[in-house]
């Protein structure tokens, strides 16, 4: 009796010191800054965002290429299996909670001298056996560690619908600029053949000595830089369509066309709603939220590591000896242990800091991921607005660059100046319709990184 005394004593002893030893002061999390009330650029009432916004540009091929993307993705199917990784870490951490039942057994033969007779005898024993054990959860330290792999499972899944969105946004984004890069093509192609026109008008007039040397050269050399352009744009093209192949999750080759870029027609702009709204309609922001709540609690199994744990344990199985007579004999066992942690140089207290700052980088990696939220909505708004007004501003230059062109021309032909004159005026409208064609592919494109930005119509999974 007074060894059991002693033995309780001992226990509730090395208790007491380990819960003393899991008193660890841990930092407060970062706080988080309130949202902005209102956007600075807002674009006033606006259609709700749609899940499939990309069918909005009105062009069957834009929307073929995304489906596509969404389906055959390369960093899709890595988000995917990303995710089922996921899945099955939860299912083995919340098989940790349950009790686990073994089938163990072991047979042995041997030959050995008899204590008694001196004489030697040959002996067969086997004895299979069921071996059950139960891990009591009394500090929620496997609770929390379930519910830590259920929180990377969100921000698994949450993450593939971010990377869902970016590859969208991104197939949509290089569409369009690839139909802006076709325009322009379209453009310089002209203008080359219109100055081969006027380089071979330049060289008659010179044979027939009616123009000098110099207007030969300068038509020459004009001819030679619009040439330069077209190989420019063939390898823009090129690129875009490679980069394109790579989102479609195939080996790079050429891009079907739609719509032209004239007939592309520029959706109806979301709704913004207030910032607040936001962070409920960004994947990247729920899944920066469930990095916190994983965080939040591998720090709480961390802390209940230095706690003691309670193990209980069970077999009952039978004895089967050659050297018996009878039945087999049946053996059981029940019993349980307490393992109590009283040195380990630091490494739990070290472990627990470790946690608490993990979790302080999940707060702070959330706080970024909101401010770059804001921000490239405020961005995507300005761009908006700003890219409008300089297109208009273009569309207006290229009109009276064409009316200077056709008044230098005519002065050229009357005699009243020189082909210089023309030659500025060509290159001045040349670059015009380029700058226009560009902006108004940038327009296109801003409203799909407004699309992005506003989380593409992303909705939390009930």
């Amino acid at each position: 009796m007074s060894r059991l005394r002693t033995l309780a004593r001992t226990a509730a002893l090395a208790a007491a010191t380990a819960t003393l030893a899991a008193c660890v002061s841990v930092a407060p999390a970062p706080t988080l800054d309130a949202p902005p009330a209102a956007w600075r650029d807002a674009p006033g009432a606006g259609i709700a965002v749609q899940r499939d916004w990309w069918r909005g540009y009105n062009d069957p091929a834009l929307s073929q290429l995304v489906e596509t993307a969404l389906q055959h993705n390369t960093d899709l199917r890595l988000a995917a299996a990303r995710v089922a990784e996921a899945r099955a870490l939860l299912d083995a951490q919340g098989a940790q909670q349950w009790p686990t039942l073994d089938l163990a057994g072991s047979a042995a033969r041997a030959r050995s001298v008899g204590a008694a007779t001196g004489r030697p005898n040959l002996s067969t024993v086997s004895q299979p056996q069921f071996q059950a054990a139960y891990e009591v959860d009394l500090w929620g330290r496997l609770g929390s560690l379930t519910d830590a792999a259920r929180a990377n499972l969100l921000a698994s899944q949450t993450g593939a619908d971010s990377v869902r969105l970016s590859i969208a946004a991104a197939v949509a984004s290089g569409y369009l600029g690839l139909r802006a890069s076709d325009a322009r093509l379209d453009v310089a192609r002209r203008t080359l053949a219109s100055r081969e026109n006027a380089l071979k008008l330049a060289q008659r007039r010179y044979d027939t000595g009616y123009t000098s040397r110099l207007e030969l050269a300068q038509a020459q050399a004009e001819y030679r830089a619009t040439a330069q352009v077209v190989p420019q744009l063939a390898l823009a093209i090129r690129r875009q369509e490679d980069a394109l192949s790579v989102l479609l999750g195939r080996a790079p080759q050429p891009i079907e066309r739609g719509r032209p870029l004239a007939q592309i027609a520029a959706p109806a702009l979301p709704a913004a709603g207030v910032p607040s709204q936001l962070l409920r309609r960004r994947p990247d922001i729920a899944q920066g939220e469930a990095q916190i709540a994983a965080s939040d609690a591998n720090l709480a199994a961390a802390r209940a590591q230095l706690l003691p744990s309670l193990r209980l344990t069970g077999s009952i199985g039978s004895l089967e000896s050659s050297l018996l007579h009878g039945d087999p004999i049946r053996v059981w066992s029940v019993g349980g242990s307490v393992l109590a942690p009283l040195f380990n140089a630091g490494r739990l207290r070290a472990g627990v800091r470790a946690s608490a700052a993990r979790r302080d980088q999940a707060v702070l990696g959330y706080q970024k991921t909101v401010l770059t939220a804001f921000a490239e909505v405020e961005d995507a708004m300005a761009s908006i607005a700003h890219l409008r007004e300089q297109r208009e501003q273009a569309v207006q230059q290229q009109q009276a660059l064409a009316e200077a062109l056709r008044i230098a021309h005519n002065r050229y032909n009357e005699g009243y100046a020189s082909y210089l004159e023309e030659l500025d005026a060509q290159r001045n409208l040349f670059n015009a319709e380029l700058t226009a064609l560009q902006l108004q592919g940038d327009a296109l494109t801003a409203e799909v990184n407004l699309y992005k930005a506003l989380g593409g119509g992303w909705e939390a999974a009930q």
